[in-house]
């Protein structure tokens, strides 16, 4: 069989539905076996797009969403999805070209050494360098990609590899892995520390969302009221609709949920990753008493020292506590932290615009939240109403918002939002970003229109790198070298064929994201805002904490 045909069939073994990507010369081979194949190639306008459909489709389906290019910048290009997915803990199979394997020793045309440029960003990462390892390679990759903690990885194949036959087309099923069980000390060492403690709180990071984390979560949390606050990547893991939800952690500076790390007397981690939030954030004096429940041990680090350590599948860890907790007696304070999430929802709701306000972020998210059903999705970019999502946008369900905080980086929306699309056509959708990070990925547009995805793109136009411009407020009282200047962004969507709005008032913002949410109609919505209200919150919040002394 011809290598890349095999390659093909090793794809579809592993149940690929799309590869998204970039055509070039030296992956012609695999773009004609994908074409005679069951998998749909699907071109985007730029590599970082494709890698990023590649990353936000392995962040809701769980299985490793597929990105190709061809050598040099093509490769290059995906460099920056790639990491995304690596610390998002996203899973993502990337497939890049290669020039023929005589030349590789010599300088020559738009070689670069792809295998070890990806290497800090892949979990594992390699060149098939002889047809007959194909089967395994490519078992390997899904298999690392898939694995706990998800993540990237990366195999290179080129042109005279792919162009060669191969007797060796015996394909590796993938196998159903049994996940390590909680160590029986450690669960007791974590009940023990449990029956001392009156305040209890659990921060839930991306990993309580993967696996049926949140399902036993929601158990444990319920059974025995203990609360629960949210990474930007593990919101959902508790509905937001619980009243033992204080929403999330995570700001650059000091919310209303800090109230709650302070006053618990132990804080039990489940699924945290500390490439979203530093512990020395949350536990500077390292006076906070943690037990940490992971698939993989707490990294060696000054300001997070776990008394126990949980290390095993976290569903599995959440159900033997459910188990075990039902048959001891706890002398937990109830409604401890009843006052902190009163605060946190007056806090939300006072932001709500009546008519005649200027459009705000938080008040927007309002209105949007409105809109869009429990079950729906909203994917935010990376800018100043990434803050505003986290912390104010109510979620109902795991991967019901999906922020980019690991990497944390600009352009991811857009692409999402079609991933998002093709994974779930009947699902609403919300696409938001600002002015900045549209503009970085805007020609996926034409992406979307092709394939006829359907969801609301929002965008939040302050003509500036808004995030930037706030930090920079916080830090020196002005900003410099973040002002922008934007196109007539209702007129662009009308250009690409897609339908744009932009409303003047509040009940028209309303009435266009009812009906753009509502039919699942692929639009742009552009909402100008006030971007005041940033410095406002850190001044309100600045004060509140001053009177708390």
């Amino acid at each position: 069989m011809k290598v890349s045909d095999l390659f093909v069939k090793a794809l579809e073994n592993e149940g690929v539905r799309y590869v998204f990507g970039v055509p070039g010369e030296e992956n012609e081979d695999l773009l004609f076996s994908l074409d005679q194949s069951s998998i749909q190639f699907i071109p985007t306008r730029h590599e970082q797009g494709a890698a990023f459909m590649a990353d936000v489709w392995g962040r809701i389906t769980g299985k490793a969403g597929v990105c190709l290019a061809t050598l040099g910048p093509g490769a290059t290009n995906l460099l920056t999805g790639i990491a995304d997915a690596h610390l998002d803990k996203s899973p993502v199979v990337a497939i890049t070209g290669q020039g023929d394997l005589d030349r590789l020793h010599n300088t020559s045309h738009q070689n670069l050494d792809i295998v070890s440029m990806f290497r800090p960003v892949t979990k594992w990462n390699t060149a098939v360098s002889t047809p007959d390892i194909v089967p395994e390679v490519v078992r390997k990759a899904f298999k690392r990609a898939e694995l706990e903690k998800p993540g990237a990885t990366h195999i290179e194949l080129s042109e005279d590899v792919a162009k060669a036959e191969t007797h060796n087309t015996d394909l590796i099923q993938a196998e159903s892995l049994r996940r390590a069980a909680p160590d029986y000390k450690a669960l007791q060492q974590t009940i023990e520390l449990l029956k001392k403690a009156r305040r209890p709180l659990i921060i839930a990071g991306n990993g309580a969302i993967r696996k049926q984390a949140s399902k036993h979560l929601m158990k444990l949390v319920n059974a025995f009221g203990i609360p629960v606050a949210h990474t930007f990547m593990g919101k959902g893991a508790v509905t937001d609709t619980n009243e033992l939800s204080l929403y999330s952690i995570g700001l650059g500076f000091k919310d209303y949920v800090m109230e709650a790390v302070e006053r618990a007397d132990l804080i039990l981690t489940v699924g945290y990753d500390i490439a979203e939030y530093a512990p020395e954030a949350w536990n500077p004096d390292n006076s906070n008493t943690i037990v940490h429940i992971d698939f993989e041990v707490a990294e060696v680090y000054t300001h997070y020292r776990p008394e126990v350590e949980l290390i095993c599948d976290i569903s599995a860890a959440l159900w033997e506590l459910n188990r075990t907790m039902k048959e001891q007696d706890f002398s937990f304070d109830t409604g401890w932290h009843t006052g902190i999430r009163k605060r946190i929802l007056e806090d939300i709701q006072s932001y709500d615009l009546t008519e005649g306000d200027d459009f705000t972020i938080p008040g927007a998210l309002n209105s949007i939240r409105k809109a869009l059903p429990e079950s729906g999705l909203l994917i935010s970019d990376v800018g100043s109403h990434k803050m505003w999502i986290a912390r104010n946008f109510l979620t109902c369900c795991p991967n019901g918002c999906i922020i980019s905080n690991g990497l944390a980086t600009m352009g991811v929306a857009l692409p999402g939002g079609i991933a998002a699309s093709l994974a779930d056509p009947d699902r609403h959708i919300v696409a938001a970003m600002g002015d900045g990070g549209f503009m970085m990925n805007v020609q996926e547009l034409e992406t979307a229109k092709r394939l006829g995805t359907g969801f609301t793109i929002v965008i939040f136009n302050d003509n500036d790198y808004g995030l930037i411009s706030w930090k920079q407020r916080m830090h020196t009282g002005s900003s410099t070298g973040t002002r922008i200047t934007n196109p007539d962004f209702k007129a662009l969507a009308e250009s690409f064929g897609i339908k744009g709005y932009c409303p003047k008032t509040i009940s028209e913002l309303k009435q266009q994201l009812e009906h753009t949410i509502g039919t699942r109609e692929l639009s742009v919505i552009e909402i100008p805002v006030n971007p005041s209200v940033n410095s406002k919150l850190t001044e309100k919040l600045d004060g509140y904490w001053k009177k708390q002394g």
